[in-house]
């Protein structure tokens, strides 16, 4: 009995952090936004201090093979101990 009050619970609380605000976002009261960078004068909004940079995610390569090719020999392909 015991199990399933502890697994009700895990349950519910999952459900619970599951449930997220889509509203546009705010800093708290009394709170600003960081400031603006070095260098400039207007501070970014919040959903352009949210987007990523290009670096952190990088479009996807999708280059298809023409031909098959042999492969390197990789010296840390190494058979299992």
């Amino acid at each position: 009995m015991r199990l399933f009050r502890n697994t009700t619970t895990v349950i519910i609380a999952l459900s619970l952090a599951a449930c997220a605000q889509t509203g546009e976002l705010t800093p708290e009261p009394g709170e600003a936004l960081p400031p603006a960078p070095h260098g400039k004068v207007v501070k970014p909004e919040a959903e352009k201090l949210l987007e990523l940079d290009p670096l952190a995610a990088p479009d996807r390569s999708v280059e298809l093979r023409k031909r098959s090719e042999e492969r390197e020999d990789d010296p840390f392909d190494l058979p299992p101990e």
